[in-house]
C-alpha cells in the first residue's frame, strides 16, 4: 500500500500533503477571523470536526475483528505452545524495557528542567476555568476505572459479546489469545476449517480497512484544520515549557533509545526502520490512535520490513494495546508537571510509585485519542496531586497525544522487529539481521 500503483503518489505522501494544508489553512483561519468567528465554528462543528469523526469510527467499527482475527492467527501459527511462550516472554521482557526507560527518561527531564514553574498563573486560572466541567468528567471516569486485582481480573471477561461491545480491548484480546492457543492445540478438520474461517475475517477486515484508509488524506486535512483554526499557536506558547519538556523525552526516546534497541537487540539499521515505517509514522500522528493506524502497522511490517507474519500480527496486536511507551512517558512527565504547579513536593518514593503506575498505565491505556487522560487523574489522586489540574493541559492535549501515538506505533513496529530477531520466517530459514 506504500507504493501504490506506478506513478501515482503514495498515501504517506498524500496524507502529509492534507497534514500541511490543514496545518496551513487553519492557522490562516485562526490568524485572520480568530476561533470565535461564526465561520470557523460552522465550518469545524458542521463539515470538518464529522468528517474526522466518521473516518475514525469507519475505522474503530472494523478494528475489533481485526484485533482478534490477526491475534489468534498470530497464535495459531506460532506453531506450538513453546514457541508462543518464547514469542509471549520476548514481548513482554521488551515492552517492560523500553516502558521503563520511556518513564525514567520522562521523570528526569521533568525534574531537571522544571516545566511545572514556568506557566503564568492568570493564564493558568483562565485555562483551569475554561476546562473545568471536561476535567470533573475526566476525574470522575477515572474514580470508575478497576483498580489492583479487580484491573488483573478484568483482563479474563465473562461475556466477550459484552466485552467487545464495551470496547474493552484487553478482555477481547485474552478470549483471542485463549482460542488461538486452543488451535494450537487440538488440530482436526474441524478447527482446521475455523481457522480458515477466521483467516478470511482478518482478509476481509483488511480490505474493508485498506478502502476506508484511501479517506486518510481527507480525514488528515480535516483533523489538523480543526487543531490549527480553534487553537493556533497560543496555547503551546503558553504551555511552552510542559510542551517543549514532553516532545523533548518522546524525541530522545524515539531516536536515541529505539535505534540503540533495534541496533544492539535486533541487529536493524535504524536509517532502514524509521525509511520503511514513516507510512505507519504520519497515520499515527493524524489519528492520534493507535488501533486505528494497527491496519497501516501490519501492512508496513510484512510489505516494507518484511517481518514473519505470525510475529508481526502476534506482537503488533498485543502491542496495539500493551507496548505504550509513549503514552507511560507522558503520563509521568504531567503528573509530576502538575505536581510542580500545584507546589506539591513529592519524594523518591513517590516518583517510583509513579513510575511504577505510569508503566502498568502504558499497558493499560486504550489506544484510541485521549485515552490516557483517566490515568493521569487516577495517579495523581494516589500522589495528592489535585486530578482536576488536568484541566490546565486539556487544550495541548491534542497535539502532544498525536506525539505521544507516533512514539508509540513506531515502538511496536521496533519491538515487532526486535522479537523477530533469530526467529524463523514464513518459511525454514533463521531471521536475517537486516543490515
Amino acid at each position: 500500500m506504500a507504493e501504490g500503483k506506478r506513478g501515482k503518489l503514495a498515501l504517506h505522501w498524500k496524507m502529509l500533503i492534507g497534514f500541511l494544508a490543514g496545518l496551513g489553512l487553519g492557522l490562516l483561519a485562526h490568524y485572520v477571523s480568530g476561533a470565535d468567528a461564526a465561520w470557523v465554528e460552522n465550518l469545524t462543528e458542521y463539515v470538518t470536526q464529522p468528517i474526522g469523526t466518521l473516518f475514525l469510527r469507519l475505522i474503530f467499527m472494523l478494528v475489533i475483528p481485526l484485533l482478534f482475527s490477526a491475534l489468534i492467527i498470530g497464535v495459531a501459527e506460532m506453531g506450538d505452545v513453546r514457541s508462543l511462550g518464547r514469542i509471549g516472554w520476548k514481548t513482554l521482557g521488551y515492552t517492560i524495557l523500553a516502558s521503563g526507560i520511556a518513564v525514567v527518561l520522562g521523570l528526569a527531564l521533568v525534574n531537571w528542567l522544571h516545566p511545572g514553574g514556568g506557566v503564568d498563573p492568570e493564564v493558568a486560572r483562565s485555562m483551569l476555568a475554561q476546562s473545568a466541567e471536561r476535567a470533573q468528567a475526566i476525574v470522575s471516569g477515572a474514580g470508575t476505572q478497576p483498580k489492583g486485582l479487580d484491573l488483573l481480573l478484568g483482563i479474563v471477561p465473562d461475556n466477550v459479546v459484552a466485552a467487545a461491545a464495551n470496547n474493552t480491548i484487553l478482555a477481547v484480546m485474552f478470549f483471542a489469545l485463549m482460542l488461538g492457543i486452543g488451535l494450537v492445540l487440538v488440530r482436526t478438520e474441524a478447527t482446521a476449517a475455523l481457522l480458515r474461517g477466521i483467516q478470511g475475517l482478518f482478509e476481509v477486515s483488511m480490505k474493508l480497512i485498506e478502502l476506508v484508509i484511501s479517506l486518510a488524506p481527507y480525514a488528515v486535512f480535516c483533523f489538523m484544520f480543526n487543531l490549527a483554526a480553534l487553537f493556533g499557536w497560543d496555547l503551546l506558547r503558553s504551555l511552552g515549557a510542559y510542551v517543549g519538556v514532553v516532545v523533548l523525552a518522546l524525541t530522545i526516546h524515539l531516536v536515541v533509545v529505539y535505534s540503540l534497541m533495534l541496533r544492539f537487540l535486533g541487529g536493524w539499521s535504524p536509517r532502514k526502520f524509521f525509511r520503511g515505517v514513516q507510512e505507519a509514522m504520519v497515520m499515527a500522528f493524524s489519528t492520534a490512535s493507535s488501533n486505528a493506524t494497527l491496519p497501516v502497522s501490519l501492512q508496513v511490517a510484512e510489505e516494507q520490513l518484511k517481518l514473519p507474519r505470525r510475529i508481526s500480527r502476534f506482537v503488533l496486536t498485543v502491542g496495539a494495546t500493551a507496548n505504550q511507551n509513549g503514552t507511560a512517558l507522558f503520563e509521568g512527565v504531567t503528573v509530576l508537571f502538575l505536581a510542580q504547579f500545584f507546589g506539591v513536593s513529592l519524594d523518591l518514593q513517590q516518583q517510583l510509585t509513579v513510575m511504577f503506575v505510569c508503566i502498568l498505565g502504558g499497558i493499560g491505556t486504550a489506544g484510541v485519542p485521549a485515552g490516557s487522560l483517566p490515568v493521569i487523574a487516577l495517579i495523581c489522586g494516589m500522589v495528592g496531586v489535585p486530578p482536576e489540574g488536568i484541566g490546565l493541559i486539556l487544550g495541548v492535549d491534542r497535539f502532544l497525544d498525536m506525539c505521544r501515538t507516533t512514539l508509540n506505533v513506531t515502538g511496536d513496529l521496533m519491538l515487532a522487529a526486535v522479537v523477530s530477531r533469530g526467529e524463523a520466517p514464513d518459511g525454514d530459514e533463521a531471521v536475517p539481521a537486516a543490515a
